[in-house]
This record gives C-alpha cells, structure tokens and sequence, in this order.
C-alpha cells in the first residue's frame, strides 16, 4: 500500500485540524483537546513565544500539555513532567485484509460509555498510556471478558487523514499469553482498512515484548520518536 506519510509528522495537530476538529480547542497556531478527551497538545515545530502563551490561554494554570512528539521546546516556565522515548510504526500489508470483522458473540466486542469505568479500571492496573474518561470517543475500542469481567482492550485514537492510531492496548496480568492483545489488534486493523485508512501506532522503546509482537502482526518502525509532557504555568 503506497500512501504518503507526511500526516504523521505530526499525528495529534492533523487530527485535530480534521477529522478530531470536533474535539478541538485552538487559539492562534496552538491547539489541544478538550478536557477528558486527552491531554494532547501540539505548537508548530518552529513555534515561539506567543504561540506557547496561546497554548497556555487554552490551559488550566498547572494543567499537563502533553507534547506527543511535537519537538517544539517550550519557554522557562513550562515545568517539565516527563520525557519517554519511543517509536512510530505504521502497518506494511497490502490493501484490505480479506476476512470479515469479527462477529458479535465471538468473544470481541465494542465498548460503550456504559463501559468506560471498567476501562478506566483496567488501564489503571495496565497503564497502557494516556486514557481519560472521554477517551473511548476518539473512535472504536474493543474489549475481551472473562466471565463477564473486561480482560483486554484496545482502541482508536490519532485521526490524521488517511491514518487510525490503534491505542490502549492492554491486557490484565490474570489474562495475559491467550494471545488477546493479537485478536484485537489484527480486528481493529480488519476495520480500519474496511475504511480505506491505514493502522499505525506508537510504543515505547522499554517495551520490547510489543514492539516484537507489532512485528509479527505486520507493522514497521518509522521512526524513532520522543514523548514529552509540561505543566502550564
């Protein structure tokens, strides 16, 4: 599948100025999601000052601005939070998959906002990444039970145009090597590629037993990315 590449340059400020425009609080050339949604922020590459103090206008004093891979550097006063490296890779098969979504009953199923404290639950003993209570609306996400309990999960984030991040995949330590992480993963590309968008992902780079198994499911690094976040002032 031959697709340009460019919108992922720059996956949260895509999103946002398309298909997230819903979700989207903008104040000059800065922009962030709204609260509970995500705490994704983005200022141009080449940003100055004026555009940090439109993205704090946009914040909360204190409120986190998670950079996502934007490498702007912000000015004195932005407290650093975190710092993590990590890697882009996008899925490399050819076309749509050939095989249907998984049916209804056959142990996959979508979540709700019905679901959302079971999630928030889960992605608390898993921390698979940022999810708020809001989260769940960026797009699809897909759970596994166990005896009516929600075992696993994973779910659409980052919209640029042409792409869908898959996020927040996780699994609870009682439910992990079923091969859950897997079904998920390769349903939620069967959908995305039904929608004539390509998969692609972020991982940290500690986490090798995912990188390795984003390998096998078809995906490839392309490139190294690094994660920060900051506290307004």
């Amino acid at each position: 599948m031959t697709q340009d590449t460019s919108a992922l340059d720059d996956p949260v400020g895509r999103s946002l100025r398309g298909p997230h425009a819903r979700f989207a609080r903008r104040l000059g050339r800065a922009v962030t999601y709204l609260p509970e949604v995500t705490t994704f922020s983005v200022v141009p590459a080449d940003a100055d000052v004026s555009d940090w103090d439109d993205l704090a206008k946009l914040l909360a004093p204190g409120e986190l601005a998670d950079m996502f891979s934007c490498p702007a550097t912000p000015p004195s006063g932005w407290e650093p939070v975190f710092r993590l490296e990590g890697r882009q890779m996008v899925w490399r098969g050819e076309g749509r998959l050939d095989h249907p979504p998984v049916r209804p009953g056959a142990g996959v199923v979508e979540l709700t906002a019905d679901d959302v404290p079971e999630m928030l639950g889960l992605v608390a003993r898993t921390r698979p990444g940022p999810f708020w209570p809001r989260t769940r609306e960026l797009g699809t996400y897909l759970g596994i039970r166990d005896s009516g309990t929600l075992v696993a999960m994973a779910g659409e984030r980052l919209r640029p145009p042409g792409w869908t991040e898959i996020s927040a995949v996780c699994t609870a330590p009682e439910a992990r090597g079923r091969g859950n992480a897997a079904r998920l993963v390769r349903e939620l590309v069967v959908r995305i590629t039904a929608r004539d968008e390509r998969p692609f992902l972020h991982v940290a780079e500690t986490n090798t037993g995912a990188i390795g198994l984003y390998t096998r499911l078809g995906f490839e690094t392309r490139k190294q990315v690094t994660f920060r976040g900051f506290r307004a002032p």
